[in-house]
């Protein structure tokens, strides 16, 4: 974890907190209370400006849970860092309030390759993957004036919260051998209609 186990210290928490965030807390409980300027406990996210990292340097920047990390960054459309550049997938994921089923925010994918965020083509993909979570532009809350009503959605346009993460070729692997005992559970069926339709 780095050290980033001086945030827990930091903040008073308890022994054994652990932070395993549902995207819908991620959205509700953190990322849209920090854009209405609202106390959030455990405030532990920090600010980052992620795009000078690449994502093995979050480290000690980002608040870690095991081999994830968490951070909040202003919304940009430079995704580009030192070494590399972060692309969106193409997939977007709405976030809903499970109480109400209002939909409160989106999540992006993207993932982090190597190489010139302007030669696009010629980037090497890794094993590094971003949801970037933004606000949804109802989820606002209401206000008195037309004016005060603009500039918090321009403010929930401008902030996202962001979990990275890495995924290893053994996870790769096992997603392979799960695929392969199952194409050995459909072949057997495959056999058994056979024994069947010779009877």
């Amino acid at each position: 974890m780095g050290d980033n186990r001086n945030i827990y210290v930091n903040y008073n928490l308890p022994p054994g907190f652990r932070f395993y965030p549902t995207d819908e807390e991620l959205v509700v409980h953190f990322l849209q209370r920090k854009v209405a300027l609202l106390p959030c406990h455990p405030d532990v996210i920090p600010d980052l400006h992620l795009y000078p990292y690449d994502p093995w340097e979050l480290d000690g920047k980002a608040l870690s849970e095991g081999k994830q990390w968490y951070f909040y960054s202003r919304r940009t459309q430079n995704r580009n860092t030192n070494n590399g550049y972060w692309k969106a997938m193409g997939m977007e994921e709405a976030v809903v309030n499970g109480s109400t089923g209002r939909r409160v925010g989106f999540k992006t994918f993207l993932v982090f390759y190597i190489g010139d965020g302007e030669n696009a083509e010629e980037g090497v993909k890794t094993n590094w993957i971003m949801h970037e979570y933004r606000l949804s532009l109802d989820s606002g809350s209401t206000t008195s004036s037309s004016t005060s009503r603009r500039s918090s959605k321009s403010d929930y346009n401008k902030w996202v919260v962001c979990r990275v993460y890495e995924t290893s070729s053994s996870d790769e692997e096992k997603d392979e051998r799960e695929l392969s005992c199952l194409d050995e559970v459909f072949l057997s069926l495959d056999d058994l209609d056979e024994i069947s339709n010779s009877h």
